[in-house]
């Protein structure tokens, strides 16, 4: 007989009707009543076996962790908080599961020890409804581009460019580690690697999409990037998903109203497709924070909080107005940052983004026009800017609990002042070639952003690490699995 979903089965309109459920025990009361989870829904589906006519040895085999397959009779559940359940005729142990043994009992474990265990915690409730709702925020990305008619374009992962300019890349060699070729200078001769350059790992897709926009208009990427910084912090991975489009004859303004656009649709897909999980995770949170002072409780439940960001227009305030809002701001002049402002030009830290978003306007917020040279060289510098406080059309979207979830920029388009600002950066413009092309031949106004995935999903689920809400995360000194 062909099994059916846990998650069919309870959204079934027939009863009496012989069935088949496959999947893992959860937990195994009283000899008799099996709670079964095949990860389609976060509910499990209670199976009632008829002890006195099962053998003695089937039952002890019958533990948390174990595979089993059962067929029965789905039938109106006497017991309260589940509309049907299954009277087991037939059940078969597909898998034994040590029970001293299997890491995931059914109890309250910490998110370290889960995080030890990647490659198990998808059996808890938590994690099975982080990854489920993942997946359907993965869908929504690529609904929400496919219906506005951008093309979806494989950028490289290994590459020769730098996109952002800072060197914490991860380099991409097939040379012997023990024995590196050198070149006449003494140097590590890269002519006999691989690919017969300096290759790495990318840290983003940007430059290589935006020459694909300069041809088909309107593209998006979605794709793993890597950033070899050595920071342990809730917030950073070394390996991690970043969504980026790109399009052409777009300004700063219409790159924002994309953005906002984008992000109130995935969240909203997220909110009407995935009801029981986001519930599950809103009284998780609700759990969590008990333990908390009040002061550092959210001020909102999840569920609020995620529709208060598809009913709100996001602010947008320049830089200028926001340095000027923190440095006259009650923790600045109590020394209370651990970065304290004191002058235009200061790069924002995390503190100051959720001080901005949390405290002052208490809504998302999108801050623009930033100073030029805390900026990649690729941004558009605007015009008429007073010397010394030259900005550019950068833009960074900041929410709520995470600080910047999305970064972008009007693309400089001009040939000679991308020219200049790469000369005035140190960057090569014979590696770069390829890009400066897209400047002579035919080049227009273009702008682009990056959203960094699991920042998204942090922020749906009310995970407060970013380690919880990626299969297996790449952190510094961490690459079990």
């Amino acid at each position: 007989m062909k099994h059916t979903k846990v998650r069919d089965l309870l959204n079934s309109t027939t009863t009496l009707q012989e069935v088949n459920a496959k999947g893992w025990v959860r937990t195994f009361r009283n000899n008799q009543f099996i709670a079964l989870n095949d990860g389609s829904t976060i509910n499990n589906i209670q199976c009632v076996v008829d002890f006195e006519n099962t053998p003695e040895e089937t039952l002890k085999r019958i533990t948390t962790g174990a595979a089993v397959s059962v067929i029965g009779t789905l039938v109106e559940s006497k017991g309260a908080g589940q509309k049907y359940e299954i009277q087991v005729s037939k059940l078969e142990i597909l898998g034994d599961s040590d029970a001293e043994k299997f890491p995931m009992q059914p109890k309250k474990h910490s998110l370290e020890f889960l995080r030890e265990n990647a490659h198990l915690r998808v059996r808890t409730n938590a994690f099975g409804a982080i990854m489920r709702v993942r997946s359907v925020l993965s869908y929504a990305v690529h609904s929400y581009f496919q219906q506005k008619g951008f093309v979806y374009v494989n950028t490289p992962i290994i590459t020769g460019a730098d996109a952002e300019g800072a060197g914490e890349m991860f380099q991409v060699t097939s040379l012997p580690l023990d024995n590196l070729p050198k070149n006449e200078e003494g140097n590590i001769d890269f002519k006999k690697d691989f690919f017969g350059k300096h290759t790495n790992l990318t840290v983003s897709g940007q430059l290589e999409g935006e020459t694909f926009a300069m041809a088909l208009g309107q593209i998006y990427t979605f794709g793993p990037t890597f950033r070899a910084e050595n920071s342990n912090t809730s917030r950073h991975l070394a390996e991690f998903w970043m969504i980026e489009p790109e399009v052409a004859f777009n300004d700063l303004d219409d790159n924002m109203d994309l953005a906002e656009d984008f992000i109130q649709y995935v969240i909203k897909y997220a909110l009407d497709n995935c009801k029981d999980d986001l519930a599950f995770l809103e009284g998780r949170l609700l759990e969590e924070e008990k333990s908390k002072p009040q002061a550092e409780r959210s001020e909102m439940a999840l569920l609020e909080k995620l529709n208060f960001v598809l009913e709100n227009n996001f602010k947008r305030v320049s830089y200028t107005e926001a340095i000027d809002i923190l440095r006259d701001s009650t923790p600045n002049k109590k020394k209370k940052f651990q970065y304290l402002i004191t002058e235009w030009g200061a790069d924002l830290q995390s503190e100051h983004e959720r001080y901005l978003v949390e405290k002052h306007f208490k809504c998302p917020v999108i801050l623009y026009d930033y100073p030029a040279n805390i900026k990649a060289f690729y941004m558009r510098l605007n015009d008429n800017t007073e010397p010394g406080r030259e900005t550019v059309r950068a833009m960074d979207i900041l929410f709520p609990g995470i600080g910047e979830i999305v970064g972008g920029s009007e693309r400089e388009e001009r040939y000679d002042v991308l020219v200049q600002k790469m000369e005035a950066l140190g960057i090569d413009k014979e590696e770069l070639y390829w890009y400066l092309d897209t400047r002579r031949f035919g080049s227009a106004t273009h702008a682009g952003f990056g959203l960094g995935f699991e920042r998204l999903v942090l922020f749906v689920t009310g995970m407060t690490n970013i380690r919880d809400v990626i299969p297996f995360p790449r952190t510094p000194g961490s690459a079990e699995f």
